[in-house]
């Protein structure tokens, strides 16, 4: 393999589905600490793993991928694309096309692109204390600009699954000093230019009045704050998105509850302190990990946030649990987020989740609340 030639590779079609978990592999060269490496980008549903391998390994992994995984390949060089088709029989093709890239990039650790990039003042984050009026992040509000760039980031994701040509609404429950709920509007309604009717619930009325004296002074007229509570709020019939962020214990639960049967489009949740299913879970078999407090208390709330996604599955949305670095630095960053879209098969769906349910002796405050959703016993 010629680093000053190849710009990429593509391996694609694979030869048999099952058992193989990714669908295409991306291949180029890198520079690592001024040594040439190659990176596998595997691409497996909606995630990507990457691999960096020298040069002689690159050569022997490719060479078992197609051999062993893809019968197609794109390699792409200054002077040409060159496809490589192999067929049932392994007899191998190779078509010349006229080039698409010409440039070589070895950059490995590239200037991170951020949703809200730092050098042009935004206004919410100079208000907010996150920039100066130059633009420039503040070095001890590093850690906050990072975190809020990588929650639009997940907003950015879903953004086709919003309904345009309308205007969306969007309930952020348990908002707090809105930190992430200004920056979803300024994202959506300025950046991208969407209408919107944004508000902000939270049971503290003196955050609540600095929140909408903020709104106030941005002219972000889509936006309000509301003193309520979340189980109790029921003054629109219909929400595009709900927002949750460290609601505690079942808090979380009421808010998705309430998202589901607005037929919410989008559903962002982190949830906070699971202590339900601590008083619950019990099972023999797990006595070596369950009879230690702190073990049963992080698998308590591991399993508490598997079985709300699997609930949302099988309700009727694609739900994901992803690493989330939240804005108060503790180690509940796990977010739920959920699409709606079927996921599967319902009937499967449901016996992974009572077998789950069961095994753990487990009666979920989701389940019981949602259960007329829910498929029946």
């Amino acid at each position: 393999m010629n680093s000053s030639t190849m710009i990429m590779a593509t391996l694609s079609q694979l030869r048999k589905k099952e058992g193989i978990p990714y669908t295409k592999v991306q291949i180029k060269p890198v520079e690592l600490k001024n040594e040439l490496y190659y990176q596998f980008s595997y691409f497996e549903s909606n995630k990507v793993a990457h691999k960096n391998v020298t040069t002689i390994e690159a050569t022997r992994v490719i060479k078992e991928l197609f051999e062993q995984t893809f019968r197609q390949g794109m390699i792409c060089t200054p002077e040409a694309d060159y496809q490589i088709l192999i067929s049932k029989k392994f007899k191998v093709s190779i078509l010349t096309k006229s080039p698409t890239k010409s440039e070589i990039d070895l950059s490995h650790n590239r200037k991170k692109q951020y949703v809200l990039e730092e050098g042009q003042p935004i206004p919410f984050l100079v208000e907010l204390g996150i920039m100066n009026e130059q633009g420039k992040v503040l070095a001890r509000k590093y850690d906050k600009f990072k975190q809020i760039n990588r929650f639009l980031e997940m907003v950015e994701d879903v953004l086709p699954s919003l309904p345009e040509g309308r205007t969306i609404t969007i309930l952020d429950f348990g908002c707090g000093k809105s930190y992430l709920t200004f920056a979803l509007y300024h994202y959506l309604a300025i950046q991208e230019n969407r209408s919107l009717n944004v508000i902000g619930l939270d049971l503290k009325t003196d955050v609540i009045e600095h929140c909408n004296r903020l709104a106030d002074k941005l002219e972000y007229t889509q936006l309000k704050f509301l003193v309520g509570d979340i189980a109790e709020y029921d003054e629109l019939d219909k929400v595009d998105m709900v927002v949750t962020l460290h609601a505690c214990d079942t808090a979380t639960d009421a808010a998705l509850e309430k998202a589901v049967r607005w037929n919410a489009s989008v559903i962002l949740s982190v949830p906070c302190c699971q202590h339900e299913l601590f008083t619950q879970v019990k099972n023999p078999i797990l006595d070596p990990l369950l009879s230690h407090g702190i073990l049963k208390e992080r698998f308590s709330a591991l399993a508490t946030d598997g079985v709300r996604a699997k609930l949302l599955d099988l309700m009727g949305y694609r739900t994901q649990l992803l690493e989330f670095i939240d804005m108060e630095h503790t180690p509940k960053n796990i977010l739920i987020r959920a699409v709606k879209g079927e996921s599967g098969d319902q009937a499967q769906l449901w016996k992974e989740y009572t077998e789950f349910r069961d095994f753990l002796q487990i009666s979920p405050y989701l389940e019981k609340v949602c259960k007329d959703l829910l498929p029946s016993n």
